[in-house]
């Protein structure tokens, strides 16, 4: 087997999984013919580890993703890949993009994690291909992502919170139990909870304002340059597929991390809000873009200490005292 594993400190979040391992999951989805005979570990995933695999009597390379072992997860980030899979049926609106999966296997019988096999998407991850374009033809990448949160935003769900789960009956009760997860999360990482759990203790109080997002919508939780794919010929922005929807959930759309990235900046992303139409700016609507900016933030600061990245962590650190502080 031609095997190309990621270099990885032992103490680092992400461990690889052997050759032997992938094999097994081969044979696990393929039946026992069906050898790995290539395996690239590519090095765009920031939590599951992601391999482009290559088997016998397969013309097709295909993606097989692996969770981290469920006691390296946060609690804010349990299951993720569970979720994503529970996502694919309320995504058909923009399947052309999407992977399909081929396999899952939550059994942990042949390596004690979660792992999905998906097909592999033509095109490049769009951080490498998109700077090759004048910026002013890169306003066209960014209507195509606009007309994509369009179509996702729009899908009507049963429940808010996560998709897989646990549901909750009000859009409140899923913000507050998102925030007190990371607060959680941080106190056992040794980080300063308190600002995510003032936030959670501020949206208590202000669940009349929370509440009046009274239907569940699907958010990405993800979707941004870093997950979309690009013809590598096209003379002009070209999206070929869209990935990781393991953060997705139901609720308020405003609360996306699309949304969050398109209004960061008033450069070209501006082109966004073509397709995708203007967001509310009444008072409620604010103050709750306040809310759902400390849960980006704790996400983010627990990302940082995950991977590593201590400027990220001192970042998010700074910003999250200030945006409390600013809804209080």
């Amino acid at each position: 087997m031609d095997f190309q594993p990621v270099e990885r400190a032992p103490e680092a979040y992400q461990q690889p999984l052997t050759a032997r391992q992938i094999t097994a999951i081969c044979h696990r989805a393929f039946g026992p013919a069906a050898d790995a005979v290539s395996v690239v570990e590519l090095g765009t995933g920031m939590y599951n580890n992601v391999y482009r695999v290559t088997t016998a009597g397969r013309a097709e390379p295909v993606i097989l993703r692996v969770a981290p072992e469920e006691a390296r997860q946060f609690r804010s980030e349990r299951h993720f890949m569970r979720n994503e899979y529970a996502t694919q049926p309320w995504l058909s609106v923009i399947a052309p993009l999407m992977p399909r999966v081929l396999v899952a296997d939550w059994s942990h019988e042949v390596v004690d994690r979660d792992w999905m096999i998906q097909t592999c998407l033509p095109g490049v991850p769009a951080p490498q291909r998109l700077s090759a374009y004048p910026r002013t033809a890169r306003t066209t990448f960014f209507r195509q992502i606009g007309a994509v949160a369009r179509a996702v935003h729009d899908v009507r769900g049963p429940h808010f919170g996560p998709v897989a789960g646990p549901g909750f009956g009000t859009w409140s009760e899923a913000v507050i139990a998102s925030l007190e997860d990371i607060a959680a999360d941080l106190d056992g990482a040794g980080l300063d909870a308190g600002p995510v759990r003032r936030a959670a203790g501020l949206a208590a109080d202000g669940r009349a304002a929370l509440d009046e997002v009274t239907e569940p919508r699907l958010m990405s939780g993800d979707l941004w340059t870093v997950n979309t794919l690009l013809d590598p010929a096209a003379p002009e922005p070209v999206i070929t597929g869209v990935l990781d929807f393991d953060r997705s959930w139901f609720g308020d759309p405003a609360a996306d991390w699309t949304i969050h990235m398109a209004t960061a900046r008033q450069d070209e992303r501006v082109a966004f809000w073509e397709p995708y139409g203007a967001l509310d700016r009444s008072p409620a609507a604010v103050w709750r873009a306040g809310i759902y900016e400390v849960r980006h933030l704790g996400a983010i600061l627990l990302e940082g200490h995950r991977l590593g990245e201590t400027d990220a962590v001192s970042d998010s650190r700074g910003r999250l005292a200030e945006v409390v502080d600013g809804l209080g």
